[in-house]
């Protein structure tokens, strides 16, 4: 049984085989050609985080497959009170042809996978996010960009973990920049290099969001204050000073470099209002795009699932 944890889980010819599904079934979505991939599959989808973007997506995607989507929040279901992560698994994988997992710990998600019946897809935890990747990296191909140089400005976070891992999977450029204490977790960093030396990935940490940006054709970052993180705001503040993607940052890239934020955005704070509306039309193609990259993971999951 193959699951959606982690981008590190996939050969680079998996991952372009679900980016090349995913730009067939946006076109076919675009023609108004809903192909029924998954006619009368549900897919159970449990949120112990909330979101916008990964309930619309993940429940209007499966509907486009002709499936159903069914919403579980921690309020819904046993698991909020107090149930075993595995017992959900057992019991919810039997009812259902496929689940998303929105949720905290890596580990809740990867216990469920191990005793589920199903395929189970990461629909973002405190490690990874890569759904949100795939998105990414099917936006900077809608937008020409064919040989990334990727400069990643913000805290270490479940983003830049799932960045690394692309990067290293598919072997283009990444430059990460964080302020001192706010770096990306030292294990993934050492998975991610591993993966580098046989992708030819050239993977690079610093402080210094210039150097970062210099030369770069994408751009990214996210929010400073994660959900959970609320008490720490001010604190993060003031260690982000200077990492605003603004202008004078975005200056510094090539000509026609691209920026990229997964929403929701904080204006003046990760990103500047200039900014984030110069390249509103990029980032909103790749909201958008949450939408037909998640299809095309789902579609490759039931068709490498064990019969």
């Amino acid at each position: 049984m193959r699951h959606f944890l982690t981008l590190k889980d996939f050969t680079k010819n998996e991952i372009l085989e679900m980016i090349t599904l995913a730009q067939q079934i946006k076109a076919q979505t675009k023609s108004k050609n809903f192909v029924p991939y998954m006619e009368k599959q549900t897919l159970g989808m449990i949120f112990e985080k909330s979101s916008t973007r990964t309930r619309v997506s993940f429940e209007t995607g499966i509907y486009q497959l002709g499936g159903i989507g069914l919403f579980l929040s921690s309020n819904d279901i046993q698991l909020g009170r107090g149930e075993p992560m595995k017992d959900t698994a057992r019991v919810i994988s039997r009812m259902v042809d496929m689940v998303m997992i929105r949720t905290f710990e890596q580990s809740n998600i990867e216990e469920f996978a191990k005793y589920s019946k199903v395929p189970v897809v990461n629909g973002l935890t405190d490690s990874y996010h890569p759904v949100q990747l795939m998105t990414d990296y099917l936006t900077m191909l809608e937008c020409g960009i064919e040989k990334p140089v990727v400069a990643y400005v913000g805290d270490g976070n479940n983003m830049t973990h799932s960045w690394l891992m692309l990067s290293a999977k598919l072997g283009f450029e990444l430059r990460v920049a964080t302020p001192k204490g706010y770096e990306c977790d030292p294990q993934i960093v050492q998975e991610a290099l591993n993966f580098a030396k046989e992708s030819g990935a050239n993977i690079s940490f610093g402080y210094d969001p210039k150097e970062a940006v210099k030369g770069a054709n994408v751009v990214t970052t996210d929010t400073w204050v994660s959900m959970g993180q609320e008490d720490e705001k001010e604190e993060r503040l003031k260690a982000f000073e200077g990492f605003i993607v603004d202008s004078k940052l975005m200056s510094l890239t090539q000509k026609d470099s691209i920026f990229l934020h997964c929403l929701p955005a904080y204006r003046g704070y990760e990103v500047s209002e200039e900014v984030f509306e110069k390249h509103a039309n990029e980032i909103f193609l790749e909201a958008e795009n949450r939408l037909h990259a998640q299809k095309g993971i789902m579609v490759w999951l039931d068709r490498h699932r064990e019969d």
